[in-house]
């Protein structure tokens, strides 16, 4: 198993067509993607959701900053139930906003605390095939199921989790959860037991530091956004290390009209050494490096697989989502 990097979507925009600060994206069948912006805590006016597809058509946005029906303060991460319904953890109001397929709003639930059914720093957020929701709760440090109006359903991962972060529900009807604390990967049954945990801290090939999300396809390989590390890893059913990549993007078609635009801004970039040699300050720590190369992912949050098998890699700090085609 391999991926392959295709092409780049996005654009820094702190409102409009673009992201800012994107710390997800869910894929719909139509092809449309939902790109959660979480902006900076400071500049309340780059949250929103912003709807696109692959070719970098645009097709609007929704959302705001604030504490109202339809707004986000903390927008963490966005999942799609099965009639298309867009559904948004909000990590600072501890809820989960729900909208149609065009972004209007619909409902809103989940409440601030640590009991059953309450949520402290909700965060990644996924759906299985009879549309129940499974959040993870960070700061409680557990994921919990709810129905699509969010009654509680089952509570999970007591014990076993620290701040999980990404969850995803793999076609098998596991729920895989990245242990964010725990530096590992973690799996349980459909019933919530622990089955299997893969990975362990570190910077080596298959170790991992910090990790984000997680993504299983039908055969059981998981593609890791190893945020820690600044890359993504692939492993396979038994968390066995296959491939790793640091990030190839290119220039995404909004970006290039922005260049054809803003020719001095263009001229510059053709001047300049995208891929210079540094002297690190620690030769072991990614981060530097990512913070200077470009094409390099630079703050990897998210990865996501679609219908036809590529990977989409959300990287925070520039904005933007790296797509890759998996390859045998």
């Amino acid at each position: 198993m391999n991926i392959e990097y295709s092409l780049t979507v996005g654009l820094s925009a702190m409102e409009g067509r673009g992201f800012y600060y994107p710390s997800d994206t869910a894929i719909g069948r139509d092809g449309r993607f939902y790109v959660v912006n979480r902006s900076l805590e400071s500049v309340d006016r780059g949250v929103r959701v912003t709807m696109c597809d692959i070719q970098s058509e645009y097709y609007g946005i929704f959302g705001s900053y604030g504490e109202a029906d339809g707004q986000f303060v903390w927008a963490s991460c966005a999942a799609l139930d099965s009639a298309g319904r867009v559904y948004i953890t909000d990590e600072r109001l501890g809820r989960v906003s729900v909208f149609d397929p065009d972004g209007a709003f619909a409902r809103k639930w989940g409440t601030k605390g640590n009991g059953t059914g309450e949520l402290d720093g909700p965060s990644g957020i996924a759906i299985d095939a009879d549309d129940a929701v499974y959040v993870s709760d960070t700061y409680n440090n557990r994921v919990q199921k709810f129905t699509d109006g969010g009654d509680h359903l089952l509570t999970f991962g007591q014990g076993d989790l620290d701040l999980p972060w990404g969850v995803t529900v793999a076609p098998s009807g596991d729920v895989y959860v990245a242990d964010w604390g725990n530096d590992r990967i973690a799996r349980f049954s459909p019933t919530g037991q622990l089955v299997g945990a893969y990975g362990k801290p570190g910077r080596g090939d298959g170790q991992l530091t910090r990790p984000a999300s997680v993504a299983v396809d039908e055969d059981g390989w998981m593609y890791v956004a190893d945020w820690g590390n600044e890359r993504v890893q692939v492993l396979d059913p038994d968390g066995g290390f296959v491939m790793k990549t640091r990030g190839e993007a290119t220039l995404s078609k909004w970006a290039e009209n922005f260049l054809r635009i803003n020719v001095e801004e263009a001229d510059a970039r053709s001047r300049a050494n995208l891929e210079p040699k540094i002297d690190l300050f620690d030769p072991d720590d990614p981060h530097e490096e990512s913070s200077h190369v470009e094409k390099l992912f630079w703050s990897p949050m998210s990865v996501k697989l679609d219908d036809e098998g590529r990977l989409y890699v959300t990287e925070s700090n520039r904005h933007r989502i790296q797509i890759f085609q998996k390859t045998a």
